[in-house]
């Protein structure tokens, strides 16, 4: 086992709101773990939970330097990491010991694999009836589809966000990132919030079945409701939007790219006068959003040759005095450059003991009375296992045999 200093007794200033809730993450990759690490950000006590011999795949996911996987930097952020191997009698049994003091436990086996290990709701619930259990999974708990495995990339396959994402003559597109796991993670840090309020009113915990399909689905809007309503089936478009335009991306002289928005009629007139095109706005078709999307040809033409005899910088200062709607399409070394980012404090320095100073997202959300922090970066494998389990109450000869036994 790897060891390292404890960070445990670390904390943010002010004391965050998520203080004294204890969580325990026994999921892998993405979204259930992601959920956690929101939990941990504003002060939760999240204990991951690791295969001793099988670590989370998310620290070797992506590029790593010295051999440290980065991405893991990120997702175990404000977490404590132990090992126990579930499948063993020991591991069973001390995960219920922990299970007894926690709040929240949030896992993404395949639906089954806790049970078969005797660790299912019921044993769960039985030596805690407070506990809030979060099941991220590809396809549920149940259906057809539940034993499946399941990623996010199926969820934005079969979501339809990949049907609508491309351009009209090119294939579906997929994100080049976990799209579906975040929005997932997203909405399993607030099922599990509104479970442990709902526990406020009587004292009991639930399940929280989160199925990764779902979010991402309704994170898509009304297409649902306009099939249902007009057999209507939205197209793949591009970067085009059929309710409104000019919207696009456009190059500028000096070979960089902006993105336009003209979502209000205001700001659409605001555009084409600015491009030297004010005669558009009298065309009866330019009066909605829906009118302008069908002549995106036309707006495009004139929005898109002017921005191209313009610098970004031109481009961007002509647009905000126009008070019209422009942003720079950014790579990460502009945003981490952006003065915009920096006032926010979007991106953060977290000191880390393996690499050093190291820079990532900052959390999620500002809170003016008690906000979150990052406190640690992603632990060493193992790295509290001893410290958690002797907080649990298991003496040191109880350690050493389940270590003995591969347990832990």
């Amino acid at each position: 086992m790897t060891t390292a200093p404890s960070p445990a007794t670390a904390a943010p200033s002010p004391a965050p709101p998520l203080r004294g809730l204890r969580v325990l993450d026994l999921a892998t990759l993405f979204a259930g773990p992601m959920a956690a690490m929101m939990l941990g950000d504003f002060g939760a006590d999240v204990v991951k939970v690791e295969h001793p011999r099988k670590p989370d795949p998310s620290r070797g996911h992506g590029p790593s330097k010295d051999g440290i996987g980065l991405w893991w930097k990120v997702l175990g952020r404000n977490k404590r990491t132990i090992t126990l191997d579930l499948s063993t009698p020991g591991g069973r049994d001390t995960l219920l010991r922990l299970a007894a003091d926690a709040d929240v436990i949030v896992e993404n086996f395949r639906p089954g694999t806790l049970e078969r290990w005797g660790l299912g709701w019921e044993e769960l619930s039985t030596v805690n009836p407070r506990l809030v259990l979060a099941r991220v999974t590809g396809f549920g708990q149940f259906g057809p589809y539940a034993h499946r495995p399941g990623f996010g990339t199926l969820a934005e396959a079969m979501s339809g966000f990949a049907a609508i994402t491309g351009e009209p003559d090119g294939p579906p597109t997929l994100p080049p990132f976990g799209l579906a796991d975040s929005i997932a993670a997203l909405a399993t840090a607030y099922a599990v919030m509104t479970a442990l309020t709902a526990r406020t009113a009587d004292g009991r915990g639930q399940v929280v079945d989160m199925a990764i399909i779902e979010p991402m689905l309704s994170v898509l809007g009304p297409h649902a409701l306009w099939y249902d309503q007009l057999g209507y089936v939205q197209p793949r478009t591009g970067n085009r939007s059929r309710n409104n335009a000019p919207r696009n991306t456009y190059r500028t002289l000096d070979d960089s790219w902006v993105a336009v928005s003209t979502s209000a009629q205001s700001v659409a007139e605001r555009v084409l006068r600015l491009v030297g095109r004010p005669e558009l706005i009298d065309e009866p078709w330019f009066a909605d959003g829906s009118g302008r999307a069908a002549h995106a040809d036309v707006l495009d033409e004139a929005v898109g040759s002017w921005i191209a005899r313009h610098t970004r910088d031109q481009a961007m200062e002509a647009f905000e005095k126009a008070e019209a709607a422009i942003a720079p399409v950014y790579d990460v070394r502009d945003v981490l450059a952006d003065p915009q980012y920096q006032a926010l404090g979007t991106l953060t320095e977290v000191p880390d003991p393996e690499l050093g100073p190291i820079r990532m997202q900052n959390v999620l959300f500002r809170l003016s009375g008690t906000p979150g922090g990052i406190r640690w970066a992603g632990r060493p494998h193992g790295a509290d296992t001893d410290e958690v389990l002797t907080a649990a109450g298991l003496a040191p000869a109880e350690i050493g045999a389940l270590r003995a036994q591969g347990a832990v």
